[in-house]
């Protein structure tokens, strides 16, 4: 995430590759932990709010674990196979690879090619590209971290390593086949759906639709509970609105409206995204 707002309008002296990141990356980091710039900023969410939303969202997933979970599974076992190796195919796209390693490669990129020296324009569109890649990157990253460690502490035993429908935990165990819960591909895929809604709002439908289908596959293939997944996609996609309101109080990629709800700041079109890339290419 370069910042924009320190640009200069006079030619900078070339730099070193390693010193351009190093400077990038202090601006960024600077942008990042800055304080809110949002007057709305510092009574957004009171923590009765937070409070009630967390107690919520555990009644939830504790209902579903009473009342579901050993019904859906018990059911599973009559699905085709067909259907099962369909799945087995489609829930790697849950797995977080696909979200950081693009937006990572493509935030070291930016990183190694912003400069002052291409001029203001160039260098503001770089710097608004990676604000938005940074954002992608920072709100599948951290839900999916703290899943991490979550589904390890808790300790809940997979439904494939429990026999029959008997369900168990074994907390503070960091063993594979209990770590059922939340679901780290949910919180992945649904981290990773609010956060590309947010820059596409026209494509949500299709985030979400895909976001569902991981969500589907972990039952599907005996590796989670309904419970999981549904404790999963809270994590993620509230993970994902946290990290966007994050970025909004720093108006970085967002901004916050006076009724405090968040906004997307425009980006930069295609056509000034392709005059910068020709520039680079040296047309």
């Amino acid at each position: 995430m370069t910042a924009a707002g320190r640009v200069q309008d006079r030619e900078a002296p070339p730099q070193s590759v390693l010193r351009r990141i190093a400077m990038n990356a202090t601006a960024s980091l600077a942008a990042f932990t800055a304080r809110p710039r949002s007057p709305a900023s510092a009574s957004w969410w009171p923590t009765s709010r937070l409070a009630v939303g967390a107690l919520v969202a555990i009644a939830v997933v504790a209902a579903t674990m009473l009342l579901f979970d050993s019904w859906a599974i018990g059911h599973r076992r009559s699905l085709p196979t067909w259907l099962v190796l369909l799945f087995a195919e489609i829930t790697d796209f849950g797995k977080a690879e696909w979200f950081l390693v693009p937006s990572g490669v493509l935030l070291l990129v930016i990183a190694v090619i912003a400069s002052p020296a291409l001029g203001r324009t160039a260098y503001l569109v770089l710097a608004s590209l990676a604000a938005r890649t940074g954002f992608v990157f920072v709100a599948v990253a951290v839900p999916s971290l703290v899943t991490t460690i979550a589904k390890r502490l808790i300790g809940r035993a997979r439904p494939l390593r429990v026999d029959g429908i008997d369900i168990y935990f074994a907390p503070f165990s960091w063993r594979v086949d209990f770590a059922s819960l939340p679901s780290g591909h949910t919180t992945t895929a649904f981290a990773g759906a609010v956060a590309l809604g947010a820059l596409f709002p026209r494509a949500r439908p299709v985030f979400w639709l895909y976001a569902i289908v991981i969500a589907i596959s972990r039952v599907i293939l005996n590796a989670h509970y309904p419970s999981d997944v549904i404790a999963g996609a809270l994590v993620g996609a509230c993970g994902a609105l946290l990290v966007r309101r994050w970025f909004a109080d720093r108006r970085l990629a967002f901004a916050i409206r006076p009724d405090g709800s968040v906004k997307p700041l425009p980006g930069p079109s295609l056509h000034r995204i392709k005059k910068v890339a020709r520039r680079l290419a040296g047309q």
